[in-house]
């Protein structure tokens, strides 16, 4: 098909040399029937088997496939930001490359976002994978997310998701971001939609996640409620984070002020030094609220420049 793609597929893969040429057919098999320009954007997070020579080789006898590769195995959220600053469809879909996601169910999403939506996302209710190690953690990191950022989605990790351009675009994605997504969008007020999905159990190869996971997500979703929250008004963000610091130097100060004052007027000094260190640390959170709100409402505004809003040039008229 001829002209530029309406729909580019991302999908990032690492060590997945079984899984790329079945995908590549299911892709073609589920976009091909609808009659739509597309393009499939395969990212190789530095792959160590023959994950990469396969792609290129499928793109070699397909035109429709671009082969993004990486020096070195970044993380799914880097190949994905790879893969949607390359794509040039109007639609985005991303899909993890293990064949756990079905490539037959894009139909759905591109049926869902013909009804305005700007992001739809997957949801494995019948999900293939181990209770222990992968369903419960995800129905516990679904819950806090949804509770901390005020976006209620039953499954952030799941990777099918389907994008309009033009707003995907403009997130920035790092760490473990991928997940947060919607959360993320939320701040530009898209139209959100969520859809059941099927998920297959993994066929070729091993799971590339683990526990050691969490630590990253929790950080990253402290970084998502600050800027969904408190990114136009960081002074309020850091004097809640001072708040109970204040409170408890104050206390400790209070209690060796009155033991001094029982023990004729010796101080606690344990008790004395503790109140003065966590009344710093609330100060210094203050100040930093403080630089940061004059970062946000200043940015790059100089001097000169309200010398310019203030200058008028008056023009003699001569005769």
């Amino acid at each position: 098909m001829k002209g530029s793609p309406q729909i580019s597929v991302i999908v990032p893969f690492y060590n997945e040399e079984d899984s790329i040429a079945p995908l590549h057919a299911a892709i073609v098999a589920a976009v091909e029937p609808l009659h739509i320009p597309f393009e499939m954007v395969f990212v190789d997070d530095g792959s160590r088997d023959a994950t990469c020579a396969r792609g290129e080789a499928i793109a070699r006898r397909d035109a429709r496939v671009r082969i993004v590769k990486f020096r070195r195995n970044y993380g799914q959220t880097a190949a994905m930001a790879a893969g949607i600053d390359y794509a040039r469809g109007e639609i985005l879909i991303t899909m993890d490359g293990d064949l756990q996601n079905d490539p037959a169910d894009i139909e759905l999403f591109l049926a869902k976002m013909a009804e305005g939506y700007d992001i739809v996302v997957g949801w494995r209710h019948k999900r293939q994978d181990k209770w222990l190690s992968r369903k419960l953690p995800s129905k516990i990191a679904n819950w806090l997310i949804s509770r901390v950022t005020g976006v209620y989605i039953t499954d952030n990790g799941c990777s099918l998701k389907a994008f309009r351009s033009s707003l995907i675009k403009r997130i920035p994605l790092y760490s473990e971001m991928h997940r947060f997504i919607p959360a993320m969008a939320s701040i530009a007020g898209p139209r959100l939609a969520e859809i059941k999905v099927r998920h297959h159990a993994r066929q070729f190869g091993a799971s590339k996640y683990g526990l050691s996971r969490v630590y990253k997500v929790l950080l990253d979703l402290m970084m998502i409620k600050t800027v969904a929250s408190f990114t136009a008004r960081p002074l309020v963000w850091f004097s809640l984070l001072c708040l109970p610091l204040a409170l408890i130097g104050l206390s400790a100060l209070s209690a060796g002020l009155f033991a001094g004052a029982g023990t004729g007027g010796t101080l606690s000094l344990p008790l004395t030094g503790a109140g003065l260190i966590f009344v710093a640390a609330s100060i210094t959170l203050m100040a930093s609220g403080t630089l940061g709100e004059l970062v946000y409402k200043l940015g790059d505004v100089r001097p000169g420049d309200f010398a310019r809003l203030t200058h008028a040039v008056t023009q003699v008229k001569t005769q």
